[in-house]
């Protein structure tokens, strides 16, 4: 249940007035009932602390109150959401005394011992100073563990406890402990009467030993197979029968789910889920991390074990789980596989995998195994409506691989090419024969997707024999034209006409069209009507000597799957989707089994022998192209050759250095050799294009590793060693002392210099990265050539590569959304809601992994282009459609998801990126050139160190500690708190945060330890992956090892042994590999050079053009301004700030802390002391920002409610003169009352009358 008022909860319970205010503000979040022992509990969260008295009380009250004839047990289960002055120290002092009284009812040993004891708090610490006591260790260990689960249960405090005893006199510590011993007698005799007819949790304390024993022999316990614990005996309970806490069971079960978690102590909890295929059960288990290893060699997922364990309720997931396991043994598979048992196997002609939309969950690689597993020697994927499974299933075969994948379709077939006309669809099989048929068939798909669509891509029977050359023809199911004309009872002339068009026709099991029995919409009423069609089928197999085959139209691969495929109907909104028909995939012998009807000889024709023929026509073939087919550009060596000379002599002069002669050289000899110059060509020319219309292009990934790529001006990152150079006479300067200091860093970090040979102050450049990164040492690595466009101008660079190849030679790349794993748990969840039925979150997640990976739609790259060579077109490669079958978009992609064809077709990658629209917006606002910007101003870096460059304070912003919020790469509070531990201090060390603010598991708990630890600084830690590479090659490492091991580590693999031993040879520190090891991903330093330069320049605009940085931030980068409730003051907005942040980041929807990041730079824009100016409807913009007289205007669209659209139409309409009433604003705009009044109460609108009527009133005014 959602949380609710405890009042509300309870609204007829009436209490005193001191309880009733103790409680009013209390939520009750859950409440549950515990049959077996008739408990009651109410889950309470309190703002306030309750003392256990008052607990106590309201307990009472409500047994007393509300259930005062029943014999119910009643519980309070209080924990705490105070507020944040409540700290530990407050906590304890106020909440002590409660902490033991409880224990008097509950642990009466604690409750004395702890009673006299004084409390001290250190940090997260509590010590509790006691006399000397001879009370077992083991009793002060679980009083430890209690306080620590009291606190984290009650106050969400982790805490831990210490006990320090007080030096007392011998003689006092003996009193002490005769008057704990009396203490306890006593409450014991006075309780024990009361004893004998109800019992008391203090009852724990008295004696179970019986006055008399009885001597049993030692029973022998079977370890074999024990892998955790110190037994596992006793017969298996099915998990569907562990619905309440009845005690220790044993289960047996496939693990089908681990996740392992490091707690505290130097131990690790392991979280199973364990399924009997009954039911789904979570266990857990605490291991120290030094038997771990040797467990998970052990504890695998997909293994089968037996446990022994409690069934209790887990107070966290408030479900029956399994807890204190005490034993875990290995055991053989105790499922049943079905196997193909038949001399000759049957081939499978009709199968819908995960890719058929919403509709099967066949896994492909499962199915694929298992048909060879079965030793069938092909099976056919037959889709509804798509190609799509093909590259998969292509994947998960050797080419040398003689089992065979027969690719096809389940078609939409209509009769008539006239799109306009209401035409009945019918199912048809098309397989394809040979590499003809494979382009005829993409060829097919694509037509069908882009002119016919309608609910489903329909297909022409004209269109079919059009391209049917290579293809083989099947009628389908009950939903083809031949079955269908068997239920219309068609005559036989018609009938021929039919079944002249099909290659072969299709029977398949009677029950598969058990649905028709159960609709009147059928005449069949039984199962022999069903058989009796399929006998129709193929009398007319023989009279008009087509073959006929069975085939069992697959969804899903085993029997008892369809449940997930039931689950995935009843969300789609099917009524009968309980009634799944037995789609699964059979063995030869059952489908010779589900067809002994025909008789012996005939059923095995259809199962077995036409089948085969079938397979036996179609060649093996592979749907996707093997080779690399790059388009052509004319002389592009030549004039990529050109082009980076003409760059170098335009920076370096007439006579170029030798190093810059050397790496241009070498890179273009790599580039041309390997057939790469086109890459190049293509990219200068779409860059040269956006800058020609103003706008700047941010590089990605190790692009900027390549000089030529620099030269040729698709990257602004020089990855040269840093060096200076003359701009007037030329003078290049790589090997001076002072240059070679900086060796690994930045040229701007260099302190400014003037030519020695004519004093002119020199450039400064360099970033130092190794061309290697990008295609390798043997220079034939691909290249990924990535760019950042600006929004704007984005969808003109697509139509441009049009312009370069011509029109059909360039489609966005295509992407397949699968159903991910929270949607598909939210549809098991509605599945069982809907049916009143509760199950285990465990078994939820074994349901929902057998729908996950189900297609849902299709859609588009976000910036990917497909690139076809001019002398070959799509369909050789892949069929196209449209992103989400949408027939109003102009946009088509490749039907496949584009990483299964982008081996042999070129992807050039075109993103939009705020930064390239940013910097333009603050170029046309202030008129100076992003370019004259210096990567080494002091003012600009001072944005990193603090807030006084901005002339504000951290307490006027929030307590925010530096100036780079809204700066991009720094303003996230994660960044920001890196800048803070790593203090960064040129423009090379911000390239390094950079890149480990983008790894994975390189800054926390990698770089930042060995920071905090001294063994390293900001400037010798692993912060991108060319780091790696360029340290071992100067430790001694041979470059091509180093570059494999670069490789592996950014890509999370890991260190080999003999690797490591490598490193230690050439003196590698253990921090260091220490380090690499714990590596999952790593960012490229290119790609982080070529943000940061951006976010330089952006931060240079904030220091000394800061209406203008504001105006072009909020324009383009916030994503929720409100009009409202940020631009009427500092104090306004500072109100609405503290409302939302109280509601802490759990309670905040995403689009709230959107607006908070918002209001940050609001804030901080009010504290420099700038304002934002009255909306004027005259002036205004719909979607930018303006400067007015000094301050700024916000756009329409910043008023909430009114969207782009109609804050253009609001534009649109003030253009044609003044607004002179509401009225004829409404009337002009086409803006909604609401939205109108609104606008009004904001001052927008200004004192207009409500209509242009002038009433005598008015006039009187």
């Amino acid at each position: 249940m959602s949380a609710k008022p405890f009042f509300e909860v309870l609204p007829e319970l009436v209490v005193e007035k001191n309880l009733h205010v103790l409680f009013e503000r209390s939520s009750i979040n859950n409440v549950e009932f515990n049959k077996s022992n008739n408990h009651l509990i109410f889950y309470v969260v309190s703002s306030r602390l309750v003392s256990y008295c008052n607990e106590m009380k309201m307990t009472q009250q409500i047994k007393d109150k509300l259930f005062p004839t029943s014999d119910i047990n009643i519980e309070i289960n209080l924990s705490y959401d105070l507020p944040e002055d409540y700290c530990l120290e407050r906590i304890t002092t106020e909440y002590k005394d409660s902490i033991i009284d409880s224990l008097r009812d509950n642990k009466l040993i604690f409750y004395l011992f702890l009673k006299n004891t004084e409390w001290e708090i250190s940090k997260k610490t509590i010590i509790i100073k006691s006399p000397p006591n001879r009370l077992p260790q083991a009793v002060f260990n679980e009083l430890k563990s209690y306080l620590s689960n009291v606190y984290k249960t009650r106050f969400n405090e982790e805490i831990t406890c210490e006990l320090n005893f007080i030096e007392v006199d011998e003689t006092d510590i003996e009193h002490n402990e005769l008057k704990l011993s009396q203490e306890i007698q006593a409450i014991m005799d006075a309780n024990r009467e009361c004893a004998r007819t109800r019992v008391k949790p203090m009852d724990q304390l008295e004696s179970s030993r019986t006055s008399e024993s009885t001597y049993k022999p030692r029973q022998k316990i079977n370890t074999e197979g024990l892998i955790y614990g110190r037994e596992c005996e006793g017969e298996p309970i099915a998990i569907e029968h562990i619905v309440d806490e009845i005690g220790e069971v044993v289960v047996k079960g496939k693990i089908i789910d681990m996740e392992m978690r490091e707690i505290r102590g130097e131990k690790t909890i392991i979280i199973c889920d364990i399924t009997d295929f009954t039911d789904t059960i979570t266990f857990k288990i605490f291991v120290d991390n030094t038997n771990l290893a040797q467990l998970l060699a052990e504890l695998e997922k997909g293994k089968f074990y037996k446990v022994k364990a409690m069934a209790m309720l887990d107070k966290y997931d408030k479900e029956i789980s399994l807890s204190s396991v005490k034993g875990i043994k290995k055991m053989e598979d105790f499922t049943t596989a079905r196997v193909d048992n038949a001399k000759e196997k049957r081939v499978e002609l009709h199968l819908h995998t995960k890719m058929s939309d919403m509709d099967a969950v066949v896994d492909i690689k499962a199915l694929i195994n298992r048909a060879k597993q079965w030793g069938m020697p092909a099976l056919a994927i037959t889709d509804h409506g798509c190609l799509q499974a093909f590259p998969i299933a292509n994947h998960c075969i050797s080419k040398d691989d003689p089992f065979k994948i027969i690719y096809g379709i389940e078609a939409y077939f209509i009769e008539h090419d006239d799109s306009e006309v209401k035409q009945q669809t019918y199912h048809g099989i098309i397989l394809v024969k040979n590499e003809i048929g494979r382009v005829n068939l993409n060829r097919l798909v694509s037509i069908s997707h882009l002119n016919y669509f309608k609910r489903r891509p329909r297909m022409p029977k004209s269109l079919i024999n059009q391209y049917r050359e290579g293809l083989i023809i099947g009628s389908a199911c009950e939903a083809g034209e031949i079955f269908q004309a068997l239920i219309a009872q068609k005559d036989e002339a018609e009938l021929e006409k039919l079944v002249e068009f099909y290659d072969y026709l299709e029977i398949q099991p009677e029950l598969n069209n058990e649905f028709m029995i159960r609709s009147e919409k059928f005449s069949a009423q039984s199962t022999e009507d069903l058989r009796n069609y399929n006998r129709k089928i193929v009398a007319l197999g023989e009279k008009y000597n087509k073959m006929v085959v069975a085939t069992c139209d697959v969804h899903f691969l085993d029997p008892q799957d369809e449940v997930y495929r039931r689950i995935i109907m009843s969300n789609k909104g099917f009524k009968d989707a309980d009634f799944q028909p037995p789609l699964y995939f059979r063995t030869t012998d059952e489908m010779l089994a589900e067809f002994a009807y025909l008789g012996e000889d005939k059923a095995y024709e259809v199962v077995v022998t036409n089948t085969r023929l079938v397979a036996d026509k179609i060649e093996k073939i592979s749907p996707v192209l093997p080779d690399k087919c790059p388009p052509e550009i004319p002389n592009s060596d030549k004039e990529l050759t050109e082009i980076c000379y003409n760059k170098a002599h335009e920076i370096y002069g007439p006579d170029l250095h030798p190093i810059v002669v050397e790496r241009l050289e070498r890179e273009l000899n790599s580039i041309i050799s390997n057939g790469f110059a086109v890459m190049y060509i293509i990219s200068q020319k779409i860059v040269w294009d956006s800058n020609d219309h103003g706008y700047l292009v941010g590089s990605r990934g190790s692009v900027g590793s390549s000089f030529a790529a620099t030269m040729s001006g698709i990257t602004e990152v020089n990855p040269l060693a840093p060096h200076y150079i003359c701009p007037n006479c030329y003078f290049t300067d790589f090997e001076s002392d002072i240059v070679k200091s900086f060796a690994g860093s930045s040229g701007c970090d260099m302190p400014d210099a003037n030519c020695p040979k004519c004093n002119t102050l020199m450039l400064k450049e360099g970033h130092d990265i190794p061309f290697e990164t990008f295609l390798g040492f043997k220079g034939d690595k691909e290249p990924d050539i990535d760019l950042n466009f600006s929004g704007e101008y984005q969808a003109a660079a697509h139509k441009y590569v049009e312009v370069l190849f011509g029109e059909g030679k360039a489609y966005r790349a295509g992407t397949i959304g699968t159903m991910a794993d929270k949607t598909a748990l939210a549809y098991v969840y509605k599945y069982f809601e809907e049916r009143g039925t509760t199950k285990r979150k465990a078994e939820m997640r074994r349901l929902a992994s057998g729908c996950t990976g189900v297609k849902r739609t299709t859609g588009q790259h976000p910036g990917g282009i497909i690139v076809v060579p001019h002398d070959r077109e799509i369909y050789e490669f892949c069929a196209i459609q449209r992103p989400a079958n949408d027939v109003n978009t102009p946009i088509i992609t490749t039907h496949y998801e584009y990483h299964s064809i982008d081996h042999n077709l070129l992807k050039l990658d075109i993103l939009g990126h705020d930064d390239p629209t940013i910097i333009r917006r603050l170029e046309d606002l202030t008129g100076i050139s992003s370019s004259t910007i210096k990567l080494d101003d002091k003012n600009v870096m001072a944005l990193f160190h603090g807030t006084e460059i901005l002339k504000i304070k951290p307490e006027d912003i929030g307590g925010i500690k530096l100036g780079s919020l809204g700066v991009p790469e720094f303003g996230t509070d994660f960044v920001i708190q890196m800048l803070v531990d790593a203090k960064p201090q040129n423009f090379s060390d911000l390239v390094r945060i950079s890149g480990l603010s983008h790894g994975t598991d390189v800054w926390l708990g990698n770089a930042q330890t060995l920071i905090e630890e001294g063994k390293a600084t900001i400037s010798t830690v692993i912060c991108t992956r060319d780091d790696i590479m360029t340290y071992l090659i100067n430790q001694g490492l041979e470059k091509g090892l180093a570059f494999t091991i670069m490789e592996s580590v950014r890509k999370g693999k890991g260190l080999k042994a003999e690797w490591e031993e490598e490193m230690i040879a050439h003196d590698v520190p253990d921090w260091y590999i220490w380090s690499c090891k714990k590596i999952k991903y790593m960012f490229p330093k290119a790609h982080a050079a070529a943000y940061v330069m951006m976010a330089w320049r952006i931060a240079w605009y904030k220091v000394f053009e800061p209406l203008a940085y504001y105006t072009a931030f909020f324009s383009i980068r916030a994503s929720s301004f409100s009009y409202e409730t940020m631009c009427f003051g500092k104090a306004a907005l500072e109100n609405h700030m503290k409302e939302l942040i109280s509601k802490g980041k759990d309670g905040q929807t995403a689009k709230e802390q959107d607006t908070i990041k918002d209001m940050r730079i609001v804030q901080e824009m009010y504290a420099r002391g700038f304002e934002f100016v009255p909306i004027d409807l005259m002036t205004v913009h719909s979607n930018n920002f303006q400067i007015i007289d000094g301050k700024i205007m916000p756009s329409l669209a910043t008023i909430d409610g009114l969207g782009d659209k109609a804050a253009e139409a609001v534009e649109n309409a003030a253009k044609c003169g003044e607004f002179l009433s509401k009225d004829d604003f409404k009337t002009r705009t086409k803006v909604s009352q609401t939205l109108t009044d609104k606008m009004y109460a904001l001052g927008v609108l200004g004192n207009v009358p409500e209509s242009n009527q002038i009433s005598f009133m008015d006039i009187m005014k």
